[in-house]
C-alpha cells in the first residue's frame, strides 16, 4: 500500500514539474542541456585540479589550465542562464505555403518528364490538338517527265 502511495506521489510530482516552463525548456532545448553539461564538466575539472594536494592560493594565481577551465565554465553557465531567462523559444513554421508550392511545381515537372501521355495532353491544351494529314505530291518527279518527253520527241 505504501508503494502505491509513493508511486502516485512521484507521478504527481513529475506531472507538476512538467508544467514548469524552466523544466520544459531544459527538456526541449538541446543547446541549453549542452551548456549545462559543459559547465558541469569544466567545474568538475577545476575541482579536481584544486584538490590535488598543492596549495590552492598558488594554483589560483599560476595555473593557466585552471584559469581556462574556470573561464569555460563561466561562459557555459552564462549562456545557460541567458537561455533560461529568455524563456521557451517559439517554434517557427518553416516554409508553409511556399514549400508546398515548390514541391507541387517540382512534382508536376517530374510527371511531365516521365509521362508521354500527360505531356501530349498538356501540349494539346496549350497549342491545340495536332491535325493529322497525309501528304501527297501533286507534281510528278523530273526524271519521269523528262524521260516521257524524250520518247515523244524521238
Amino acid at each position: 500500500m505504501a508503494a502505491k502511495r509513493q508511486a502516485a506521489k512521484a507521478r504527481k510530482a513529475a506531472e507538476g514539474a512538467w508544467g514548469n516552463p524552466y523544466v520544459r525548456r531544459v527538456v526541449e532545448d538541446a543547446e541549453l542541456r549542452e551548456n549545462v553539461r559543459q559547465a558541469y564538466e569544466s567545474l568538475r575539472t577545476v575541482y579536481g585540479r584544486l584538490s590535488n594536494g598543492k596549495p590552492v592560493g598558488k594554483q589560483l594565481t599560476d595555473d593557466k589550465k585552471l584559469h581556462k577551465e574556470v573561464r569555460q565554465a563561466a561562459e557555459a553557465l552564462r549562456d545557460a542562464g541567458s537561455a533560461l531567462r529568455e524563456g521557451p523559444k517559439k517554434r517557427k513554421r518553416r516554409g508553409g505555403f511556399g514549400k508546398l508550392l515548390l514541391i507541387g511545381i517540382v512534382g508536376a515537372g517530374v510527371a511531365l518528364a516521365v509521362s508521354e501521355g500527360l505531356r501530349n495532353k498538356v501540349l494539346d491544351a496549350l497549342f491545340g490538338a495536332e491535325e493529322e494529314f497525309e501528304y501527297t505530291s501533286s507534281t510528278t518527279s523530273n526524271s519521269s517527265t523528262s524521260s516521257s518527253q524524250e520518247k515523244v520527241g524521238a
